[in-house]
């Protein structure tokens, strides 16, 4: 595995501990619609919140969440409409970025919550 899905494998391990921490229920890690992937699927209260989280070893070229293009949040609605309609859910639906920056055996999280909606990328 090359480092740099390494370095993504670990942050969404981080991901998850951490949403746990905060009483989210995860329902799904790494799901897979076609040629689009949803990092982290979990619930928080009835919310369903779709996660992508971003992983860098430094924040020298920019903030991690700053890669989530206008391409990836329409990847990422197109997954989720495609995951509700497998699952038949009719939960409210929100999308979250989790930027994690691992440099020197320290952590940094950002949990960015409502990074956006899907209305402004249809």
């Amino acid at each position: 595995m090359a480092e740099h899905n390494k370095l993504g494998k670990k942050g969404e391990e981080i991901a998850a501990r951490y949403l746990r921490g905060l009483g989210y229920k995860i329902v799904e890690q790494n799901w897979r619609h076609k040629k689009d992937e949803i990092d982290l699927i979990a619930f928080d209260g009835s919310f369903l919140v779709i996660i992508e989280v971003k992983t860098r070893s430094t924040s020298f070229f920019g903030d991690p969440e700053e890669a989530v293009t206008d391409k990836k949040r329409r990847f990422l609605i197109r997954a989720t409409e495609a995951y509700l309609e497998k699952k038949d859910l009719y939960n409210e639906v929100r999308y979250d970025i989790i930027s994690i920056i691992i440099e020197n055996r320290e952590e940094r999280i950002k949990h960015i919550k409502d990074a956006f909606y899907p209305t402004l990328y249809d």
